[in-house]
């Protein structure tokens, strides 16, 4: 072997230990589990939020608020985890979806449709057109879920939905399902605290 094959053979061996280590280092992170495709578009309304695409069967494509004026955020609770929440908005079976979901744990916020579409949230097609919904993991028998992460996340979106829409941050514009005229829900329920919540919609 002359010196250049030497030198050559010299490299090669560094440059695979080199990717051996690089291999090593990286494998935490490879045991994670990756985000679908679909879950990392670079277009979302919310900056904290993550894009989980509801199916286009249950929502109605639009342009708001050229097409309609928006003026309402509805609070919704899921009734479900987080997870089957998801998975309900991406079955073009349901027929249903909101523009957000946000985690329990950790007040991780999901984009589920573009707030200038219309969401299929609120039982009411009027309400529908001028909303934004808001979903919250959880039961509305069981506070527990209604955790500090939950109320400070939600109402992050809340306010950065009220400013880009001009709404007013008050309760006759930031309402529960329960108020939306003929629903029979009642989420989000006794258990929600308004008063701490429009606290931090305003001044969070």
């Amino acid at each position: 072997m002359d010196q250049d094959a030497s030198e050559q053979a010299g490299h090669d061996v560094s440059r695979r230990r080199l990717l051996k280590g690089a291999a090593l280092a990286a494998v935490p992170y490879a045991l994670l589990p990756s985000v679908p495709a679909a879950a990392r578009p670079r277009i979302v309304d919310h900056p904290f939020a993550v894009w989980m695409a509801a199916d286009p069967a249950n929502f109605t494509a639009s342009a708001r608020p050229l097409s309609h004026p928006v003026d309402r955020v509805v609070i919704h609770v899921t009734q479900s985890s987080y997870t089957n929440a998801l998975g309900i908005f991406t079955n073009p079976r349901k027929k249903v979806s909101a523009h957000y979901v946000v985690r329990s744990v950790d007040g991780y916020v999901a984009q589920c449709v573009r707030e200038h579409d219309i969401a299929w949230h609120a039982g009411n097609w009027d309400y529908n057109t001028r909303s934004v919904g808001i979903e919250h993991e959880g039961w509305v028998d069981r506070p527990g879920y209604f955790t500090d992460s939950l109320y400070e996340g939600s109402a992050r979106l809340t306010a950065a939905i009220c400013a880009r829409f001009g709404i007013p941050k008050d309760r006759a514009h930031i309402i529960g399902h329960y108020e939306v005229p003929g629903t029979d829900h009642t989420d989000p329920g006794p258990d929600w605290d308004w008063a701490r919540y429009m606290q931090l919609v305003n001044f969070g």
